[in-house]
């Protein structure tokens, strides 16, 4: 299928939070309780409509352990936009969010949109985390925010399709020069690509244990 752009993603913050169950509830729709731990860098894609035209997302779900941040970092170059991600049941992983964001600031280009998302918020008994701490923390740092729960899809869509929205506002304002790949956003040609579907590991060579955690919510 044939699309107007292309804009790549990225998916940061703390292991367990729910990042590959996002992008999982975002591609394929559905919700899998028990997921391996990301090893390396997985991958996903979908179309959506922003005004009108078919814009191709390719996503890239990074791992969250500290032993993985090198490999997450060269993912940053050339990302148009980046979903943050905490557990708001678990707040150390929203104390992170300054190191996660710094990481961000250095090796992004500098008008990457950057999407705040509060995790697992079906989990509400639990929380950690208030939203107006989320609110508070993203409008000090000039970024988008949402609470989210990859198990019931609240604001999943919506937050993959807003940060597209000001991505496809900041072409039209001329921030982003699209002739310039760097920025994460190709002008499509006519050709589909792998269009959406559940996301694959794209890092052959990388080790695979089978580690599992009840992460996403």
């Amino acid at each position: 299928m044939s699309y107007a752009y292309l804009f790549k993603y990225i998916i940061i913050g703390d292991t367990g939070v729910g990042k590959s169950c996002l992008l999982l509830q975002f591609t394929d729709k559905r919700f899998q309780p028990v997921h391996d731990l990301t090893i390396g860098v997985e991958f996903g894609a979908r179309m959506i409509n922003i005004d009108g035209k078919q814009i191709k997302l390719q996503i890239w779900d990074t791992a969250g352990q500290e032993s993985f941040r090198s490999i997450t970092r060269s993912y940053y170059r050339g990302a148009a936009g980046a979903l943050l991600v905490y557990d708001i049941t678990r707040r150390e992983t929203f104390e992170h969010l300054a190191s996660w964001l710094e990481d961000a600031r250095q090796h992004a280009n500098p008008n990457m949109t950057i999407m705040l998302i509060g995790n697992k918020a079906d989990l509400g008994h639990r929380r950690a985390v208030s939203t107006e701490e989320g609110e508070q923390f993203a409008k000090e740092h000039g970024l988008v925010f949402l609470e989210t729960s990859a198990k019931t899809a609240l604001n999943v869509e919506e937050a993959f399709i807003n940060t597209a929205r000001a991505i496809h506002g900041k072409i039209q304002s001329g921030v982003f020069d699209v002739s310039n790949e760097s920025y994460g956003i190709k002008v499509g040609y006519g050709a589909g690509g792998t269009g959406a579907g559940a996301p694959g590991t794209v890092r052959p060579g990388e080790p695979s244990p089978q580690q599992t955690s009840s992460c996403c919510s």
